[in-house]
């Protein structure tokens, strides 16, 4: 997916031009992948001029994201809003209000990703930017978008060259259940997708899991002198289907 922002990256000035750009870019955008918009919060005068551009366009992007989602009712204005027209949504939490509203959120209609907006909440918060200090809202976003049975995708890592530390970041994420992550510079994209597919190990574990499990009465058994039961052999499941297996 690739996300043309009209929120924090257009200044006040040019939010008229660059939504206008925007929304003209996407009739002929190409198919390659998909796009996502990022809107100004319906909260705002700029959000609500780019609901009601989106509501005379005739082409619409995949998706549309929606910041500083505090709560059920901003994917709720854009439902009733677009109508059956209104694309699948990114819901971008990103405020304490947010974290604490984001199994409501979750079950919103059409909202098909839950996205941790961790620096705006660190600066809420007033703390610094580390995995201890997201450990909460990160935990909180993942356990609610999996209780809604959809996507969660992390914020993006800050480091543009050093790509171990992006890699570092994306696998702490996916260990915490995210599904995604999202990516700031061209450079990282690869890093990404690399770090949050399995490794050669783990899928030949998932299919050992899955032969022994299968060969068996399926009850508790052992694998590698480890337990294996249901859970174990859903993880092993999921870890297959990430790799397209």
């Amino acid at each position: 997916m690739v996300c043309i922002d009209l929120e924090d990256a257009v200044g006040p000035a040019d939010k008229a031009s660059a939504r206008t750009a925007a929304i003209d870019y996407l009739r002929s955008a190409p198919s390659s992948c998909e796009w996502v918009l990022r809107i100004n919060s319906p909260r705002s005068a700029d959000g609500l001029r780019d609901v009601l551009a989106l509501l005379e366009s005739e082409t619409l992007p995949t998706l549309l994201m929606i910041p500083k989602c505090a709560n059920a009712s901003d994917p709720r204005l854009l439902r009733e809003v677009l109508g059956a027209r209104c694309p699948e949504l990114i819901a971008l939490i990103e405020s304490a209000e947010g974290i604490d509203a984001a199994t409501d959120i979750a079950a919103a209609e059409r909202v098909t990703l839950l996205m941790f907006g961790g620096a705006d909440y660190m600066a809420e918060l007033g703390g610094g930017m580390n995995e201890i200090s997201l450990l909460y809202a990160r935990s909180r976003l993942a356990a609610a978008a999996a209780r809604a049975g959809i996507g969660a995708m992390d914020v993006p890592c800050l480091e543009i060259h050093d790509q171990t530390i992006v890699a570092q970041e994306t696998r702490h994420v996916a260990a915490l259940g995210f599904s995604s992550k999202a990516a700031i510079h061209p450079n990282q994209v690869m890093t990404v997708q690399d770090a949050l597919s399995p490794s050669d190990t783990e899928i030949d574990r998932a299919r050992r899991v899955l032969n022994a499990f299968e060969s068996s009465s399926h009850a508790a058994i052992q694998v590698d002198g480890k337990l294996i039961d249901r859970p174990i052999v859903l993880a092993a499941e999921r870890t297959l289907r990430r790799a397209g297996l």
